[in-house]
């Protein structure tokens, strides 16, 4: 057996506790161990623990067994009556029998290791993201280029074809997005999430110069609490982008440090390792003063500076009860003070305690996660994963189940419920491009709208928008047209698959089976409860049969699913197994 390839920590993602009642346990192997038993009960079963006890436990057979790559994750729960768990594992394999606790490995002869714990269930530890986000779709809005409402001229005329840069400013605005709540709701979204929208320099701003006014670019303060108004008026919850980690080269702090120097009030807002700061402007690589990825005019904020963190403390506090805003996401969330996080999650919940709390991470963010800090984070891993798979043909159908798998149990169950699910962003290369094709993009929104948690669309995907890297992921949406013969179809689709996960909870919570199947690229097979998902993302027809109703099918006939198809039924059983 290899010992190697075993792990386990009494810590999530491997021990937690779903509810106050209910604790998962999870034990890491490589694929040759073949049966793994849990040896648990109370800690306190046998006496106090350094006396003279005989804990033993009961015996349980982990059943569910999760192949990745190159291990497997064994996966069980337990309700512990008194709310306290002790426990250890037995792996067998062959005539190999080995026990595994927090001490290493013995064999049965040697006796018994000393057991994992989970101390106490405590209510107030286990992490409880708003149960709102679960069944929400939201809708990514970059607001320069999504729709401009207001009457004056734009700097530059509004433009559809070819590409962009982040120089031009097409004059997108909030009246503008307003307009389209009705478009955004009749598509099936319930959730905005809007880049930052207040007053900055450039046109993504991220460079802010002042948190508490809407840059006049987008409009005005009343127009975002009337937005705001008019989207929870038409079922659609709205989140603001929030730059914490950087400020803009005019913030009015940063200007005074600029002016004064160490005599500055604002001097520890902000890290200047050099003064006075060497001329000309130019990037940080230099350590004059720390910034956002050697950005010159994003200097970076003191996060751990207790003016700091009040300031933004407000300005979260302000967004919540003067525009009720639904969701925060934090820009750069990995780089912002885990005190900051902690006291604006107090400050925010302290007024609404249903406010989602979102964190740019693109790696694994498991410890934001704990329940004091972020409730989710954008889930770039899982788009990365996809990406792969249908950016290389060489990867299988039991890779993506494989890499699926870590991807929805990499967290906490309740947190994986609540990720932000996306495939592209203002920060990447827009999906329909990458996708290279109608098939292969289908095919990723329908795992997109089909997975655990919580998923996004970028503005103009559901019709196929075109835009490479930053800038070029930035095009003006194009209104005029939406109703082409194919754009109309995209967009029908799309809708329907929203629908369908808004009408079957199986879509929107639990977990995935994925059904193992040749290595090979045609059967991606998975189900969702009830739901049976199957595409054929290689060359040669799959005999699926026709048992079970059909919800959502591309290239489905006869029982046959073609290269490129999807096919999505409800009770469908064991048809189509290879």
């Amino acid at each position: 057996m290899n010992l190697a390839g075993v792990f386990h920590r009494a810590c999530a993602p491997f021990s937690y506790a779903v509810c106050p009642d209910t604790l998962v346990l999870r034990l890491q192997t490589d694929r040759a161990v073949e049966r793994v038993f849990l040896h648990w009960g109370d800690p306190f079963e046998a006496g106090i623990l350094g006396g003279a006890e005989g804990w033993t436990g009961q015996r349980m057979e982990i059943t569910d067994r999760q192949p990745l790559d190159a291990v497997c994750w064994w996966t069980t729960e337990l309700q512990p009556p008194y709310k306290r768990c002790r426990y250890y594992f037995e792996l067998h394999q062959g005539d190999e029998v080995w026990l595994y606790g927090e001490d290493g490995f013995r064999t049965p002869q040697e006796g018994q290791p000393a057991g994992f714990y989970q101390p106490w269930l405590n209510p107030v530890d286990i992490p409880q993201p708003p149960a709102w986000v679960q069944d929400t779709v939201w809708y990514q809005i970059f607001p320069d280029r999504f729709c401009r409402g207001s009457e004056a001229p734009a700097p530059t005329p509004w433009r559809t074809h070819g590409s962009v840069t982040n120089g031009e400013r097409f004059g997108g605005d909030l009246l503008g997005i307003e307009q389209k709540l009705d478009y955004l709701a009749e598509l099936g979204i319930n959730g905005l999430y809007l880049t930052p929208i207040f007053a900055a320099d450039s046109v993504h701003k991220y460079d802010t110069r002042d948190y508490e006014t809407v840059d006049p670019d987008f409009g005005t303060n009343d127009d975002l609490k009337r937005l705001v108004q008019r989207a929870h008026a038409a079922g659609i919850r709205v989140m603001l982008d929030a730059v914490f980690n950087h400020c803009g080269a005019s913030f009015a702090p940063w200007l005074d440090v600029q002016e004064k120097g160490r005599a500055s009030a604002y001097w520890d807002w902000f890290m200047v390792h050099t003064w006075p700061i060497p001329t000309p402007p130019r990037d940080t690589r230099d350590h004059r003063y720390a910034s956002f990825a050697f950005a010159d005019n994003m200097p970076k904020l003191n996060t751990n500076n207790p003016a700091v963190i009040a300031y933004f403390c407000d300005r979260c506090a302000d967004w919540v009860e003067t525009y009720g805003i639904d969701g925060i996401r934090f820009d750069v969330g990995n780089e912002i003070s885990h005190r900051m996080v902690k006291a604006i999650r107090r400050r925010v919940h302290a007024i609404r305690p249903d406010v989602y709390l979102l964190g740019e991470i693109w790696h694994d963010a498991s410890p934001w996660l704990e329940g004091d800090e972020y409730d989710a984070v954008m889930n770039y891993p899982l788009q990365q994963t996809v990406a792969r798979f249908f950016g290389d043909r060489r990867r299988t159908a039991q890779a993506l189940g494989g890499d699926l798998q870590r991807c929805m149990d990499m967290y906490r169950r309740q947190t994986r419920d609540v990720l932000f699910n996306l495939f592209d962003s203002h920060d990447t290369d827009r999906l329909y491009t990458r996708a290279g094709s109608e098939d292969a993009f289908f095919q990723q929104i329908v795992l997109l709208l089909t997975l655990a948690g919580s998923p996004s669309l970028y503005y103009g995907t559901e019709i196929g928008l075109e835009g490479g890297h930053d800038p070029d992921c930035r095009r003006c949406m194009p209104w005029d047209a939406l109703d082409t013969p194919e754009n109309r179809v995209r967009r029908a689709q799309v809708k329907q698959l929203i629908a369908l996960r808004h009408a079957l909870p199986e879509l929107r919570g639990g977990g995935m089976e994925f059904v193992e199947c040749a290595p090979d690229r045609r059967w991606v097979w998975y189900r969702r409860g009830t739901v049976t998902v199957q595409m054929n993302c290689d060359e040669m027809p799959w005999e699926v049969g026709e048992t079970g109703e059909t919800l959502f099918a591309r290239h489905l006939a006869g029982g046959v699913l073609q290269p490129g198809g999807i096919s999505i039924r409800m009770n469908c059983g064991g048809v189509g197994d290879p």
